[in-house]
C-alpha cells in the first residue's frame, strides 16, 4: 500500500492538465486557480493509489507470492516493460486529441489495463473486479461529497465541457475515472514487482 501510494503521489502534479478544462477545485492558498498545481491533488493521488492497489486483495483475502523465475522468462513477458509504459505513453498521445483531457486519462488507463492483462493474464480477475470495487468505493465517496456539500459538483466540475450525463448527480466522467483507475491500478504492484494474488 505504501509503495503504491508513494508511486502514485507525483501524478498529482498533472493537475494543470485538467484545470480548468475538466474542473476548477478550491485549493489551499488558491494554488489551483493561480498555478494549476495544488497540494490537495498530491494528497488525493497518494490516497487513491494505496487504496486501489490493496482493495482487491483485502476484500478477497488474497495474499501475494512471487511469480516463478521460469514464468518470468516466458515469451509473453517480453512485453513486460511495454505493458507497464502503456498508460503513460498513450496518455501523452491521446491528450492532444480535440477532446476534454479527462477522456484522454480514462482511455489511457483503460488501455494500460488491457496491456497489463495481455502481458499477465493472471491479473485479469484483479483488474476487472478491482475496477468495480474501486468504482463502488469512489462512488460512495462522491455521493458523500454531494450530500455534505450541496452544489459543490456543479460549481467545481466544468459540466458544460463534458457529456452532460449525470448519474445520481455525479458526472459520468468522474465515475469512468474511478472505474478505469481501479482497472489499471489494482494490479500495478503485482505487475511491477512480479507478484501474483493467491488464496490465503
Amino acid at each position: 500500500m505504501w509503495w503504491a501510494s508513494v508511486f502514485m503521489a507525483p501524478f498529482g502534479l498533472t493537475e494543470p492538465l485538467f484545470v480548468p478544462e475538466y474542473w476548477s477545485p478550491p485549493s489551499l492558498f488558491e494554488l489551483a486557480q493561480r498555478t494549476g498545481f495544488d497540494v490537495e491533488s498530491i494528497i488525493f493521488s497518494f490516497a487513491i493509489g494505496g487504496i486501489a492497489a490493496v482493495l482487491y486483495n483485502a476484500i478477497t483475502r488474497k495474499r501475494l507470492k512471487p511469480v516463478s523465475p521460469h514464468e518470468r522468462h516466458s515469451a509473453r513477458h517480453r512485453w513486460h516493460r511495454w505493458a507497464l509504459a502503456a498508460p503513460f505513453a498513450s496518455f501523452a498521445i491521446l491528450y492532444f486529441l480535440p477532446w476534454n483531457p479527462i477522456y484522454a486519462g480514462i482511455a489511457a488507463m483503460a488501455l494500460g489495463a488491457v496491456a497489463a492483462v495481455l502481458c499477465r493474464p493472471d491479473l485479469a480477475p484483479n483488474t476487472l473486479i478491482g475496477g468495480v470495487l474501486f468504482l463502488a468505493l469512489y462512488t460512495i465517496f462522491l455521493l458523500g461529497l454531494k450530500s455534505s456539500a450541496p452544489g459543490y459538483i456543479e460549481q467545481v466540475w466544468n459540466l458544460p465541457a463534458l457529456s452532460g450525463v449525470l448519474i445520481y448527480g455525479l458526472p459520468l466522467e468522474e465515475l469512468l475515472f474511478g472505474f478505469s483507475f481501479g482497472l489499471v491500478w489494482t494490479g500495478i504492484y503485482e505487475h511491477f514487482k512480479w507478484k501474483r494474488s493467491v488464496a490465503s
